[in-house]
């Protein structure tokens, strides 16, 4: 076995540019199965980021509706105005915000009150009403000023924050100088200008006032909806409890909108990566495999006047097969360990450019390292069965 080896491993040092090449294709297929399923594990966890940092987060709470014989839709319940105080004691909440539409019947919203006649109708953002906790329970941010907070809606306060979009279209870019806009003839103080909303992007385009405001001088009847910014997996509870902490006594007259469960949705999109990756990865180790057992073969066709030769002076059958078969296996592995080398590089250089978290398996890149070897092993099968069909005296009148 010593000399086999020694044989086999000298055999394939002898032509190095052959090696190089034989080699390449096997370095390409391993490297392609470690980068594609290092790649699939790693974009599945930014999927999976994705998910816990917005679609995974948010509870949504509306009343209940049914419709009547008429075909009317009808509320069965409705937000307290304390909605937000309420669910934000519940375990795993952690920002709520309360909102609703307020109707100015047909009032504009302009930033001077200009009363020109001739001058085309143009059309006004719209008015939303909102609790201090709004902000946070969509994500936004706000880019000048300030949010309204408790003592605001408290006292009823007429201010408004506004939209970045509406903001633009009123004209207001700076809150400095307390610029004013006006809901119908009433004034109210800008005290902000909020953009970044992850959730409700339609706040961009409005002009929030307090819930309280909105209740005592727009005529608001209730809260419409109730958002709720929640931690990873505890959807299915909040949306259990929110209800009874609303209203305990009819807590199904609210319709709750819950993500599913953090590791249905993770599973779901790492089975779909990871088998389109390791789909792509078979065929390039397919590949690899075949330029191998194609090298081999022919190898062996060259070689053929060392064949006769190592038959005559009394080597058999298996032997000359074993050569052959130990040349494959360490071409594999060569090609093996190169390759995996490679598609970690690429996997982390991949992430670093894209400011991603890598995820490696190193049982797969070790493994794949391996998985060379075993390529090479199959690979070189039949052509090291050819090989030891070879008649002596047929290689031998061939020449070497």
């Amino acid at each position: 076995m010593r000399d086999l080896l020694a044989e086999g491993v000298a055999s394939v040092g002898a032509r190095p540019g052959r090696l190089a090449l034989t080699m390449l294709g096997t370095v390409l297929g391993i490297a392609s199965l470690v980068v594609t399923v290092g790649l699939a594990q790693t974009a599945a966890g930014q999927v999976g980021r994705q998910f816990d940092a917005v679609a995974a987060t948010q509870v949504v709470v509306r009343p209940g509706s049914v419709f009547t014989q008429s075909g009317e839709e009808r509320a069965t319940g409705r937000l307290p105005w304390d909605a937000e105080e309420r669910v934000e004691r519940l375990a795993g909440v952690e920002d709520a915000g309360a909102l609703a539409a307020v109707d100015l019947d047909g009032a504009p919203v302009t930033a001077v009150p200009v009363n020109d006649p001739s001058a085309p109708a143009a059309v006004s953002p719209p008015v939303l009403a909102a609790s201090p906790g709004l902000l946070d329970a969509v994500r936004g941010r706000v880019v000048t000023g300030r949010f309204f907070d408790a003592g605001h809606d408290a006292r009823a306060d007429r201010v408004v924050v506004l939209g970045a979009r509406a903001a633009e279209r009123l004209g207001v870019e700076r809150v400095d100088r307390q610029p004013t806009v006006f809901l119908g003839e009433a004034p109210y103080t800008v005290i902000g200008v909020v953009d970044g909303v992850q959730r409700r992007t339609d706040l961009l385009d409005a002009v929030l006032v307090p819930l309280g405001t909105a209740r005592a001088d727009l005529g608001l009847a209730a809260p419409e909806e109730l958002q709720v910014r929640i931690e990873v997996g505890a959807g299915p509870l909040v949306a259990r409890q929110a209800p009874v902490a609303l209203d305990p006594g009819s807590d199904d007259a609210f319709d709750v909108e819950a993500p599913p469960e953090r590791s249905r949705a993770r599973e779901a999109v790492q089975a779909d990566l990871n088998a389109t990756f390791l789909a792509l990865g078979a065929v390039a180790l397919l590949v690899g495999g075949l330029g191998i057992a194609n090298v081999t073969l022919l190898s062996v066709l060259e070689r053929r006047g060392e064949i006769g030769l190592r038959r005559a002076v009394g080597a058999t059958r298996r032997q000359v097969a074993g050569q052959f078969l130990v040349e494959s296996v360490v071409l594999g592995l060569l090609g093996g360990v190169v390759g995996a080398s490679l598609g970690v590089l690429v996997v982390v250089g991949v992430s670093v450019v894209q400011a991603w978290t890598p995820v490696l398996d190193l049982p797969t890149a070790f493994g794949s390292a391996l998985l060379g070897g075993l390529i090479g092993l199959v690979a070189g099968a039949y052509p090291a069965v050819k090989a030891a069909t070879v008649e002596p005296i047929t290689a031998l009148r061939g020449g070497v």
